[in-house]
């Protein structure tokens, strides 16, 4: 499949590229003001998250996301709050459940995102929840996705291997794998299509398959029978409320059948009336000509029987 350059032009693809997975899952972690949000609005080439400031999350909610991205369709779930230090466990607990829903059956990469510079703390206990989380066989699926690699001023790879023990243990773990974000380039599609394609590269050593545990099993077969089960509830409603629209309308139309019956009952009844009326007169045309002037008109006539009925 081609791909698109930074410049909107189809780009052919390399007989070296590794192939592309028409759908992939793509969960974002790390701790919050790394950049998960914009890293995801970036991927997506959506403003889908809302991006944290530094210090604090703007929410405390995962997200999913989903975008045709160069004739492809990616998920992003965004993990703002997931790895913050202040939420409550009961919190964390329920985000945790959610993430895994929104990710079922499995991610095909996560995406721990690490802001490029000093190592810091809480980036420490982000890559702990990791493993808490997903377990550390998770670690094959895991790519280290650097943001404000603008800020670097010499060469990355080199920075790297200047780095500290703790990050090149997690780089390690995460098999060397990593991408660098310049988020003053969050236009250009290019990098975006250069971690797409080291994705496709890791999933197809991981044989095509997306990550998966005995959780996700579990979550994957819970969702399957809550979607049969919310399935089989509408269904039942549907019918529920349609035969309650049709009695209601039932109703409507035999309160309609029976005043039609009423008016059409009143209809004849005047018109019974009408001709019984006018049989009288006919009957008595020769007396009343009798009493008429020559001259009176027919309505005029009429008139004077009228005047004589109510005299009666």
């Amino acid at each position: 499949m081609a791909g698109r350059t930074p410049h909107g032009q189809m780009r052919r693809r390399s007989k070296d590229d590794p192939p592309s997975f028409s759908d992939l899952r793509l969960v974002l972690v790390g701790k919050t003001g790394a950049g998960k949000s914009s890293s995801g609005n970036t991927i997506l080439g959506i403003d889908a998250f809302r991006a944290a400031a530094a210090s604090a999350s703007v929410t405390a909610e995962c997200c999913k996301k989903k975008e045709e991205v160069c004739e492809r369709t990616i998920s992003v779930v965004d993990t703002p709050g997931l790895f913050d230090t202040t939420m409550s466990d009961d919190a964390v607990t329920r985000e945790i459940s959610k993430c895994i829903n929104m990710s079922a059956p499995g991610p095909h990469a996560i995406l721990l995102v690490i802001r490029v510079g000093h190592f810091s703390e809480e980036e420490r206990d982000a890559v702990k929840k990791v493993e808490e989380i997903f377990g550390e066989r998770a670690w094959r699926y895991t790519m280290i996705l650097f943001t404000h690699g603008d800020e670097v001023k010499t060469d990355f790879d080199q920075m790297l291997k200047t780095a500290g023990a703790e990050l090149q243990e997690v780089l390690m773990k995460a098999g060397n794998r990593y991408h660098v974000f310049n988020n003053l380039k969050a236009n250009d599609r290019g990098q975006v299509l250069d971690l797409l394609k080291k994705v496709d590269k890791m999933v197809a050593d991981n044989e095509g398959q997306y990550y998966s545990n005995s959780t996700y099993l579990e979550v994957e077969k819970m969702l399957k029978q809550r979607e049969l089960e919310l399935r089989e509830f509408y269904e039942k409603k549907l019918t529920e409320e349609t035969k309650a629209v049709e009695l209601k309308y039932k109703k409507k139309l035999t309160e309609a059948q029976e005043e039609k019956r009423q008016v059409e009952e009143e209809l004849q009844c005047e018109l019974k009336e009408l001709r019984r009326y006018y049989e009288v007169l006919q009957s008595g045309v020769r007396q009343v000509v009798e009493q008429v002037a020559k001259d009176d008109s027919c309505d005029k006539i009429l008139k004077t029987f009228h005047e004589k009925l109510k005299l009666n």
